[in-house]
């Protein structure tokens, strides 16, 4: 299967938790650094699922009622075909609103399943927003990473979260990379979601096995962890 080199780039405690609610006066700067390390990378999109996305991004923003006229066919969409950089939301059912095409330059993209409703793939075509169908009721991650190759040109894709989609595609064994700041914070918040979480509906296969790439030690006691996930 023809799919873009993945990487896994994420920030977390000691003990592997990725919301940040109780992280104290550095996530700002904490946020900065992650940044700054993910801008090192040259990739041409990156991905987040639909709670990311609606958090950190849209924030909260609901789709705009639209009442299609006509069945909407389940094939894939290409709202702006110039476009050269991409943020990708997984979206299975379809519930992001969108206030544009795009985010910061990068062209929105939405992974979708086919159980997404008519109304809202007329609100994507009117906003000129991107999407792919990956699976019936859930999304087939190799699907839709072979797509977004295909379709838009993507060789390298950043994905950056949640826990579970993270999970989703580690499992798969979808993931070429994983690039960590480890955060000197010892968090310990009963159920908040780590690093990569495994779905129940999933079948759970054998861990992951890395290889260590690089160790950096960066500013406010941040350390920077790269590996090469090992193919069996």
């Amino acid at each position: 299967m023809q799919k873009p080199y993945i990487i896994c780039h994420m920030g977390s405690t000691v003990d592997g938790r990725i919301i940040g609610e109780h992280w104290g006066e550095n996530s700002e700067k904490y946020g900065e650094l992650y940044e700054k390390c993910h801008d090192s990378f040259e990739s041409q999109a990156w991905m987040v699922g639909r709670i990311t996305m609606e958090k950190d991004f849209t924030e909260g923003l609901q789709p705009e009622p639209v009442k299609s006229k006509h069945p909407v066919p389940r094939t894939h969409f290409v709202g702006d075909p110039e476009a050269s950089s991409f943020a990708v939301a997984v979206d299975p059912s379809g519930k992001l609103g969108w206030d544009s095409n795009e985010i910061e330059g990068d062209h929105v993209v939405e992974v979708l399943s086919e159980k997404a409703g008519d109304d809202y793939l007329q609100y994507l075509l009117n906003k000129k927003v991107s999407y792919i169908f990956a699976g019936k009721d859930k999304i087939d991650f190799g699907s839709a990473l072979g797509q977004l190759s295909s379709l838009f040109g993507i060789k390298t894709l950043m994905l950056e979260g949640g826990g579970h989609i993270n999970g989703s595609l580690l499992n798969a064994g979808l993931i070429d990379e994983i690039s960590l700041l480890i955060l000197p914070i010892a968090d310990g918040t009963p159920k908040s979601t780590t690093t990569f979480e495994v779905s129940d509906y999933l079948h759970k296969k054998e861990a992951a096995i890395l290889r260590i790439i690089d160790v950096k030690k960066l500013e406010y006691d941040v350390v920077w962890l790269r590996y090469e996930v090992k193919r069996k």
